[in-house]
């Protein structure tokens, strides 16, 4: 078990494909059956923070405090082993989401005012406050089947993009089409697409 031995776990907020019942649960699920990780329970964040979708319906949490929902959630306590693979599925190292701090509470903490700081993947610095625009500075307070209705996994989506060439995509593109992006058109060949600056 993770919680066993000298190695402190990471405790993890994880709000969108990594829940149960979403596709990439399947990695946390490989994970406690390694005794690298142990589900904590529900909580939701302290701070409204917007969680919204970008492309292929794909869960991004903003660190932008105060605006959004106070967002529900599933904290796991995970080994510095399973923080390796947890990293890897967020693209860390790519710019993908960065893993920073995040305050928590179950729903009966709320009155008591008890928080823990944990730690949440959120979407990079360079392109979170263009995605909180082309959402319409509007999110969500859980990630569920009616968010995830289009979801893209990676296999299925074009490989000859990167992701934040995909994310790029998304940004510039008109809010009021297909919120799947089915129907976004894919340059060829691939542009280089600078997120920073949309």
């Amino acid at each position: 078990m993770v919680t066993e031995g000298t190695e402190k776990p990471t405790i993890i907020f994880t709000y969108g494909t990594l829940k149960r019942g979403f596709s990439n649960h399947v990695l946390l699920q490989d994970m406690i059956a390694a005794g690298d990780a142990s589900f904590l329970g529900v909580y939701q964040t302290v701070d409204r923070l917007p969680l919204v979708c970008g492309p292929y319906r794909v869960p991004f949490l903003i660190n932008f405090p105060g605006s959004g929902e106070h967002v529900h959630g599933e904290l796991y306590a995970v080994s510095a082993r399973g923080l390796i693979r947890m990293d890897e599925l967020e693209g860390i190292t790519r710019g993908h989401y960065e893993r920073l701090p995040i305050k928590i509470r179950t729903d009966e903490d709320e009155e008591s005012g008890k928080t823990m700081e944990v730690e949440a993947y959120y979407a990079h610095r360079n392109y979170a406050e263009a995605l909180w625009k082309r959402n319409g500075e509007k999110g969500f307070r859980c990630y569920t089947e009616k968010e995830a209705k289009g979801y893209v996994k990676r296999k299925d989506r074009p490989q000859h993009l990167t992701f934040l060439e995909q994310i790029g995509i998304f940004i510039s593109s008109n809010p009021n089409s297909c919120c799947c992006n089915k129907n976004l058109p894919v340059p060829s060949p691939p542009l280089p697409v600078n997120v920073v600056n949309h």
